[in-house]
C-alpha cells in the first residue's frame, strides 16, 4: 500500500493474483491505475484549487489552476503537494503550453502525465491541469493574491510599489472581479452588447429619443465604473475609487491576471455521495 497508494483489499488481490509476488504485484496495480485513470478522464472536472508561485528573484510569477471532482479532494494533502511541485516546475521551466507541460519531469523524475494518472487511481476522481500563466515583472514588480486556494491573482504594476499596496489591489481584484483595467481595455463587443441592452429598456419607458439616448449614456457610464479596475470603489476603502488610490502613490496597473476555480466549466449535477456508496454496496 505504501509503494502503491492503492487500497487495501486491492493490494490484497494484487498479491493473490500474482502468487505473492511484490514486484508483479506492483506491476499489476500500475496496469490497473492506467486504465482506471484512462476511464476517468472523462469525467467532469470542475472542482480544485488554484496556486500561485513567484521566483526568489521576484521576476516571474505564475497562476495555475488545476481542477478535480469534489471539493473532498481539493483538500487532500497528496493533491495539494502535486498542485504544488506543478506550480514551481512550470514557473522554472515556462512551458508553451497544457500539452507540453505534461512531459515535464517533477521533482521525483516522473512527468507531469505520469504523476497525474498515478493520484487519478491513488485518490479514485479525474484530475486534470487545465490552465497556467506566467507572468514576468519587466518594468515595475509583481503582486500576488490567492483567497482560499478558489481564486488568484497576479498583478504587474507600473512601478516599485510596495509590497502592501500590490496585495491589496490584487485582493481587490479577487473580491471585485474587474473586467478589464480601464475604459481603454473594455471589448467593443461587450459595449454594443450593454448599449442594445440599455437601449431596448429605456425605449420601453416612451421618452423622446435625446431622453432616451442620455439614460443609455448614463447606464454605460455606469457599467465602465462597475466593471474597471480602476472605476470601482477599493474594497479597503469604498470611498476612494482604485484609481485614486494608485493615482495618490504615483502607481499604476500595466497588466491583471485572474483564475476562479471551474469558471466557465459545466458543474457535476449527479449526487457523489450516492455514487460512491453505489461502488462502495457493488452497485
Amino acid at each position: 500500500r505504501e509503494l502503491t497508494g492503492a487500497g487495501m483489499m486491492e493490494c490484497k488481490k494484487a498479491l493473490t493474483e500474482t502468487d505473492g509476488d511484490l514486484d508483479d504485484a506492483i506491476a499489476l496495480l500500475r496496469k490497473k491505475g492506467a486504465a482506471s485513470a484512462e476511464k476517468k478522464s472523462g469525467r467532469i472536472a470542475a472542482e480544485g484549487v488554484i496556486a500561485f508561485a513567484i521566483n526568489d528573484e521576484g521576476t516571474a510569477a505564475i497562476l495555475v489552476e488545476v481542477n478535480c471532482e469534489t471539493d473532498f479532494v481539493a483538500k487532500d494533502d497528496s493533491f495539494r503537494d502535486f498542485v504544488n511541485q506543478l506550480a514551481s516546475t512550470l514557473l522554472e521551466r515556462r512551458p508553451d503550453s497544457v500539452e507540453d507541460a505534461a512531459q515535464l519531469q517533477l521533482v521525483g523524475g516522473a512527468t507531469i502525465e505520469v504523476t497525474r494518472q498515478e493520484l487519478i487511481a491513488k485518490i479514485g476522481e479525474n484530475i486534470s491541469l487545465r490552465r497556467f500563466e506566467v507572468i514576468q515583472a519587466g518594468p515595475g514588480e509583481l503582486a500576488g493574491y490567492v483567497h482560499g486556494s478558489r481564486i488568484g491573482v497576479i498583478l504587474r504594476m507600473g512601478a516599485s510599489t510596495g509590497v502592501d499596496l500590490g496585495r491589496d489591489i490584487a485582493m481587490h481584484v479577487a473580491a471585485s472581479r474587474p473586467l478589464c483595467i480601464d475604459e481603454s481595455e473594455m471589448p467593443d463587443e461587450l459595449l454594443h452588447k450593454e448599449r442594445d441592452i440599455y437601449t431596448a429598456q429605456a425605449a420601453e419607458s416612451g421618452k423622446p429619443p435625446e431622453i432616451v439616448e442620455k439614460m443609455v449614456t448614463g447606464r454605460i457610464k455606469k457599467f465602465l465604473k462597475e466593471n474597471t479596475l480602476l472605476g470601482q470603489p477599493f474594497v479597503k476603502n469604498p470611498d476612494q475609487s482604485v484609481g485614486e488610490l494608485l493615482s495618490g502613490q504615483q502607481a499604476s496597473v500595466v497588466s491583471m491576471s485572474r483564475f476562479e476555480v471551474g469558471e466557465g466549466l459545466e458543474k457535476r449535477s449527479d449526487d457523489f455521495v450516492a455514487e460512491v456508496m453505489a461502488q462502495a454496496q457493488g452497485g
